[in-house]
């Protein structure tokens, strides 16, 4: 149990045991997940991680306040309340309700681990970046050293206009898999096309026996040299060059 002891320090013996616990059935079902750690936070703490985004630490901006304010509110007002959050990363960070009873910390310790197994295998998550907690620390020391150097007020405003176009970006686009050698364009062939296969318009025939009466021979090869003749009218008539 010294993994498990490091990965959950902060939890109680007796929840400690109910983790280790839990795994072993997990593992036993067919599960496969990145090493998982619990940790145990309060409502506030929880309405912080949750206004982050999941994370513990991003960059500096009034939009995680005005969230935090929205998810604490709501839940002392009894209107909404998160029983764990927990992040796609290796290892996968859980983070678990003071709050919760003993009979909602087992059941949500074993839903976390459902996500860690879907984080991980899934075809969805398999490009994500596995070390967004260090990423996302480094983001946030990267915009404080720009606030430092441009000012707050500067770089807020810029931060406002890239997140105005952020439900604008595909998220997948990068990893669509596209053609990597396109195929040329058929090169133009003067050769003219063999009269039988030029499309003649019809007249629509909803039943298929009285196509012969609808559309009969006679009146398709009408239809076809009328179709021939515009297209040599259109041979004559010089392409416009030019805009």
């Amino acid at each position: 149990m010294g993994d498990y002891r490091r990965l959950t320090s902060d939890l109680t013996p007796e929840l400690r045991d109910i983790v280790v616990e839990i795994e072993s059935y997990a593992k036993t079902l067919g599960l496969d997940f990145f090493p998982t750690i619990f940790e145990m936070v309060d409502y506030q703490q929880m309405s912080e991680i949750a206004a982050y985004g999941g994370f513990p630490t991003r960059y500096p901006h009034w939009r995680f306040g005005m969230e935090y304010e929205h998810i604490s509110k709501s839940y002392e007002y009894g209107l909404s309340l998160i029983y764990e959050m927990v992040i796609n990363n290796d290892p996968c960070y859980a983070y678990l309700l003071r709050s919760n009873s003993l009979v909602d910390q087992k059941t949500v310790i074993a839903h976390v681990y459902g996500h860690c197994d879907f984080f991980k295998n899934n075809a969805s998550f398999a490009h994500t970046n596995r070390k967004m907690l260090d990423e996302m620390a480094n983001h946030g020391s990267r915009i404080r050293r720009y606030i430092e150097e441009l000012g707050h007020d500067e770089v807020e405003n810029f931060i406002d206009v890239c997140l105005s176009l952020e439900n604008l970006i595909d998220q997948h686009g990068p990893y669509i898999r596209r053609d990597p050698k396109p195929k040329p364009a058929e090169p133009y062939s003067s050769t003219p096309v063999p009269a039988e296969r030029i499309p003649v318009p019809r007249l629509p025939s909803h039943r298929g026996y009285m196509e012969g009466y609808i559309n009969p021979e006679s009146y398709m090869k009408e239809q076809q040299e009328k179709v021939l003749q515009e297209k040599e009218k259109e041979k004559k008539i010089p392409r416009k060059c030019g805009p």
